[in-house]
């Protein structure tokens, strides 16, 4: 019964969670850990462990995909060469610096290693709940570096553990292959599996089977790099980008009305379970250290949660002088930001599922049959470092963005504006041959050209003098007016059905229309 014990026991910390969040206005992944911590305290789950593959196979093809899917191509070309200095140079320093810092303490240098290859990359998936706040350009490129830095950490990872067990020799043709195979293979393994799924999605008609073949894609990428040792993440972000710019045009509406419900429910569930087990887990590693060790894991813990900060910090601000003194182009120049905006992106560097799947998959032994060197110190520092990270900097971190004065991000909803009004006044040039080719009578072309132009005079008006301007609210009054007849409406075909006089599937058919026109004016509300 533990696993359905289990599973309720999550899911009502999720609950719980999002309404503690909601109503005292603390970031999500803090009052999940939290919540999660507690759990910990039920005799019931005290022998819960969160096996490294659930994390690896079942979370984080998920996640990554979605992450991926919902983020913006432009804007990583845009900041290409500073996404790939982070997710590759920053993970190697990262790295080298916590190992140095634990060997300080005591740790020997092979775990160490395999310490700093856990912690050096950053979580998409947390970046992605704590990050709202920041510009667009700042979350794309925080995303980016999520999405890619797990493969430059992973093969640190493997090669330290590696060594460690004494399974592996140094040296820079065996380190090149390794980076090269994760890399190259990542990202072959991605374009495969576009490549097939692609035309398999163009084929299905039907909402619930196109979002099957959704589902398995990430799962089929991660396998396929997985089966040739590549990184099944890089596999699963490069699917995810392939898709997000071929989707708009091989799916039908419905199939994106019914992918945008699900996922939005899954990934909220995944993430909040997966925050509840890592709160969870931190019980098992405080129970694997003597006292003598615990101490000096909390120290451990501290001085690993500054170095990670410092050295991200320190690399933004010497990596930005170096691009400077190579690049002088003037469109170099247009991308600079200011000091504070490198401190904003140094403390929004936090870790998550990536790491603590790293720390719970190191090797209970090494050749010979001995104990792994301080591996429960390194899932105890892990563990701690994803918990400070999340809360310190999670709780810091609106204050450091009011400190910083970011500028306004207007692109996003300038661009929306121009879509809207372009789109629309194509439609109304359209529309005489589209009618002539349909056969549509010219009262309803008349009709939808008076709605189609008023609509465009409302998006012409949006944005100047939005409180004076009377076509922008009559629109407002117009949407309003929709919203509370259509909840009378609703009121009325439940009342019938109460009186037996529809069925409940006639209810729900009804309902259903219903639920779609709400949501559209509801949205439309929000915009405007």
């Amino acid at each position: 019964m533990l696993g359905l014990e289990l599973v309720v026991a999550l899911g009502v910390a999720v609950l719980v969670s999002g309404l503690i969040a909601q109503r005292f206005r603390v970031a999500p992944p803090v009052a999940l850990l939290a919540c999660g911590v507690l759990l910990g305290f039920v005799p019931a789950v005290l022998d819960v462990h969160l096996p490294s593959e659930v994390v690896l196979l079942l979370f984080l093809p998920a996640l990554l995909y979605w992450e991926s899917l919902t983020t913006s191509l432009r804007e990583i070309r845009r900041n290409l060469r500073g996404i790939v200095l982070v997710s590759t140079l920053l993970v190697v320093a990262t790295a080298g610096a916590v190992a140095v810092t634990v060997h300080w303490l005591g740790m020997p240098w092979g775990p160490a290693w395999v310490l700093g290859a856990a912690v050096a990359p950053t979580d998409a998936t947390a970046v992605g709940v704590l990050a709202r706040m920041l510009p667009r350009r700042f979350i794309t490129t925080l995303r980016a570096e999520s999405l890619v830095n797990d493969g430059t950490a992973l093969v640190i990872f493997a090669l330290a553990v590696g060594v460690t067990v004494g399974q592996e020799q140094l040296g820079a043709v065996r380190v090149g292959g390794l980076f090269l195979l994760a890399y190259a293979g990542g990202i072959a393994a991605g374009v495969v599996t576009a490549a097939v799924t692609i035309p398999i999605r163009r084929r299905l008609d039907d909402p619930l089977l196109a979002n099957v073949a959704m589902i398995l894609t990430p799962f089929v990428a991660f396998l396929l790099a997985e089966a040739i040792q590549a990184s099944g993440v890089l596999a699963v972000v490069t699917v995810g980008l392939i898709m997000s710019q071929v989707a708009p045009r091989i799916l039908s509406a419905a199939t994106r009305q019914v992918s945008q419900a699900f996922w939005g429910l899954a990934t909220f569930i995944l993430n909040g379970a997966l925050f509840v087990l890592v709160g969870l887990e931190s019980h098992a590693a405080v129970r694997g250290l003597a006292s003598a060790s615990l101490v000096r894991g909390l120290i451990a813990v501290a001085l690993v949660c500054v170095v990670l900060v410092v050295v991200r910090i320190v690399f933004l601000f010497v990596s930005v002088y170096v691009i400077r003194a190579v690049d002088r182009r003037p469109s170099q120049r247009l991308r600079r930001v200011s000091h504070r905006s490198r401190i904003v992106s140094g403390l929004a560097g936090f870790r998550g599922a990536v790491s603590l799947a790293a720390a719970l998959a190191v090797p209970e032994t090494i050749a010979g049959g001995a104990a792994f060197p301080d591996r429960d110190l390194i899932v105890f520092v892990t563990a701690g470092v994803i918990i400070v990270t999340l809360v310190t900097q999670g709780i810091a971190l609106p204050s450091v963005v009011r400190w910083a004065h970011l500028p306004e991000d207007t692109a996003m909803v300038e661009e929306r504006q121009l879509a809207q009004r372009t789109a629309t006044e194509e439609a109304l040039a359209a529309m005489p041959m589209v009618a002539a080719e349909l056969g549509t009578d010219p009262d309803v072309v008349d009709r939808l050209d008076r709605e189609y132009r008023k609509h465009l005079h409302t998006l012409h008006s949006n944005g100047e003098d939005a409180d004076d301007e009377p076509a922008l609210r009559h629109d407002q009054h117009y949407t309003a007016l929709r919203l509370a007849l259509l909840a009378r409406k609703r009121a009325t075909v439940v009342r019938l059905r109460d009186e037996n006089q529809i069925d409940d599937t006639v209810l729900r058919q009804i309902q259903s229309r219903l639920d779609i026109e709400e949501v559209r004016l509801s949205e439309r509300e929000l915009v405007d």
